[in-house]
C-alpha cells in the first residue's frame, strides 16, 4: 500500500538517519544526520551496513 507521500510522488526517494537508526520517506532531518537518498525503504535499512562494509574496503586497501 502506498504511503500519502509516494501517491503524490511515486519517485521518493528514501534516506538513512544516522542518529536515530530509521529510514525516512524524503529527507525529514538535518542533512548532517543522514545518508541517501535510496530508491527504496529496503536500500536505505541497508545503508549503515553498506557503510561499515566499503570502510573495511578501504582500509584493506590501504595496506
Amino acid at each position: 500500500m502506498a504511503t500519502a507521500r509516494q501517491q503524490e510522488d511515486p519517485m521518493a526517494d528514501y534516506w538513512f538517519n544516522v542518529v536515530t537508526h530509521q529510514v525516512e520517506e524524503g529527507p525529514q532531518s538535518d542533512w548532517t544526520k543522514l545518508l541517501g537518498p535510496y530508491p527504496t525503504r529496503e536500500e536505505a535499512e541497508l545503508a549503515l551496513q553498506k557503510v561499515q562494509a566499503r570502510n573495511k574496503a578501504w582500509d584493506a586497501d590501504e595496506d
